[in-house]
Formats: structure tokens, sequence, C-alpha cells
């Protein structure tokens, strides 16, 4: 294996690569400069994971070290939480947080329930047309979609839905995420006393007057 090549940059770069791709298609799914993704890509295609020209790149699988790379991320980051939420980033995909880990963005990480490695699901929307590249690169790094046990992704599948960055996370409305809150009173209400206060939004809402009956 060319472990001098293996680096962060190479690592995001063979995450990202698709099939049928290109330098500018990359760079841009994975937030780096042209510049610095041709300097990675160039040495990948010397290697053989890459066949073409800048424009216009082929994914070579049956590549050693592609394959390789592949098994070490796999191996390294299945039952990892947090790749299973920043690699998202590196799929090109229109996608959202929503329903629990839109409180989880919206209170900072300051409530999450209920979830543990053992049973970890991931709320996410994800548009109607983008699902098939979705399920792929799942698919590529074993990572479980819709599973009730481990890490695993659930999705709401929309032809269409807003999205608001915050603090570089895309996530459901405040006001949306407030709805969710309260249709579940019982299990975020404290997440709702914590996005008054942040937020200032009057919400009115006191442990003591919520009826248990």
């Amino acid at each position: 294996m060319e472990t001098d090549i293996i680096n962060p940059y190479v690592i995001k770069i063979i995450i990202a690569a698709r099939n049928e791709d290109s330098i500018n298609a990359i760079a841009k799914r994975i937030h780096l400069s042209y510049g610095w993704t041709y300097k990675w890509i160039t040495r990948l295609i010397k290697i053989g994971v890459f066949k073409g020209s800048r424009v216009r790149l082929t994914l070579n699988q049956e590549n050693q070290f592609y394959k390789d790379t592949i098994d070490f991320i796999k191996k390294t980051f299945s039952e990892d939480i947090h790749f299973h939420y920043s690699t998202l980033r590196l799929f090109g995909i229109k996608y959202c947080f929503t329903k629990t880990d839109a409180v989880f963005v919206w209170t900072k990480g300051g409530y999450n329930i209920a979830r543990f490695k053992g049973h970890y699901p991931i709320f996410i929307k994800v548009k109607a047309d983008q699902l098939p590249v979705f399920k792929e690169y799942c698919k590529k790094l074993s990572l479980k979609i819709g599973r009730k046990n481990g890490i695993s992704y659930h999705i709401e599948i929309l032809d269409e839905f807003g999205i608001v960055d915050l603090d570089g996370n895309p996530v459901d409305s405040l006001n949306i995420t407030i709805k969710f809150m309260k249709k579940y009173i019982y299990n975020f209400q404290p997440a709702l006393e914590m996005v008054q206060e942040m937020y200032g939004k009057g919400l009115k809402i006191k442990y003591k007057e919520i009826n248990y009956v």
C-alpha cells in the first residue's frame, strides 16, 4: 500500500469519488481548492486509482490502493458516530438534519435523548432524486440505513425541503423543530426550555405546566 500518499485529503477524495467524475466536481464535494484537489488526484492517477483527464475521471474500483483505503475506512469508522455525520458533507447531495437531530443541532448539542452507540438513529431528510446517490455512498462505505440497532440513517424522502445553515450544519428551521418538540413534549420539554432561553422564543413552556394524565 502507498502509505506515503495517505492523508486526510486523499481519504476525503476516496470517499467522495464517483464512478464517473471530474476534479472540479470532487473539489466542490470535499470543499477543497481546485489546485489542492488536482495535486492529490494527480498522485492517485499515477497509482491507478483514477483513469482519464482532469475533466473526465473514471474510478478504478479494482485498484488495490483504492480497495485497501476503503477497507481501512470501513474498519476504522464503521462504528464512529461522528464519522456518520461528517461524511454526509462529502456526498454532494441535498440533505438536512430533522427530528431528534434537528433538536440536537439547535440546542448546540445540549439535548440528545435516548441514543447510544447500540441504538443511534440519525434523522435526515434527503431529496428524492438524489436518493440513489445517497444509497450508493452508504453501500460503498457500509453505512446502514433504517436499522433498529447500531448507528443507522433514518431518512425522510422529499421532493423538496427548506434548509437552514446553522454553524455549518444543514438543518430544519427552528420553527419546524419547535413544532416537532411540541408534538412530543414529554420527551423534549427540557429542549424547548433551552431553545426558549437560547433564541428568546417566548414559548411559555414550563415543566409544571405539562399535563401528564
